[in-house]
């Protein structure tokens, strides 16, 4: 009898242990493994800006407050194989969910800086969430927290390739989720920037 019971517990024991090997059960692991098996992981930008450190405050120039240019970033780490960079600008606590502020593609493979305000030769700037053309800065309601705003910068095998309707020098409609389909699957690397404002 003192066997059995013995034996029974070595085998729940060893059940318990590979039900947590699985990943199934950790939540946040999943969606990782998942996209690990559909594509290869992408390479590491590193991405700065002489105006404001990672996690810093966005300078006052570079918002709705002030002369609403878009900041000055440099770049380093890009991929051998890059044919173009793209760069979007996201606000992730805007009340009505993620907010769109920059929307630029078929930026040059060789650049490693853009400078405050930059519009660079060959690209195209799309529509953010404002409505408008290009950049818009931050611009949080008054009295909410900081809100988080990232810079993310892409580095691509292609040109991205849109629909007929935001096909290159002709694409103001360009949207974030027409660059993510186009870029799927083609993106060699990424980096990101975060700044903070409040008003």
């Amino acid at each position: 009898m003192r066997k059995s019971l013995v034996m029974a517990a070595v085998v729940l024991i060893a059940a318990t242990g590979c039900g947590g090997g699985t990943g199934d059960t950790t939540g946040a692991a999943s969606p990782t493994d998942k996209a690990d098996t559909t594509a290869p992981a992408a390479h590491h930008l590193t991405v700065t800006s002489p105006a404001y450190r990672d996690g810093g405050t966005v300078p006052r120039r570079f918002t709705c407050d002030g002369a609403d240019i878009s900041p000055p970033i440099d770049l380093a780490g890009v991929p051998a194989g890059t044919r173009s960079l793209a760069v979007t600008v996201r606000d992730l606590d805007a009340p009505g969910g993620t907010f769109t502020h920059w929307l630029i593609r078929d930026i040059a493979a060789n650049t490693r800086r853009l400078s405050a305000g930059a519009h660079p030769r060959g690209a195209v700037e799309g529509r953010n969430s404002f409505g408008r053309t290009g950049y818009s800065g931050p611009c949080p309601p008054h009295g909410d927290h900081p809100h988080r705003y990232v810079l993310t910068v892409y580095a691509t095998d292609r040109r991205p390739l849109l629909s007929p309707g935001t096909s290159p020098g002709a694409s103001p409609d360009t949207s974030p989720e027409d660059l993510r389909r186009a870029l799927s699957g083609h993106t060699l690397a990424t980096g990101t920037l975060t700044g903070r404002y409040g008003r």
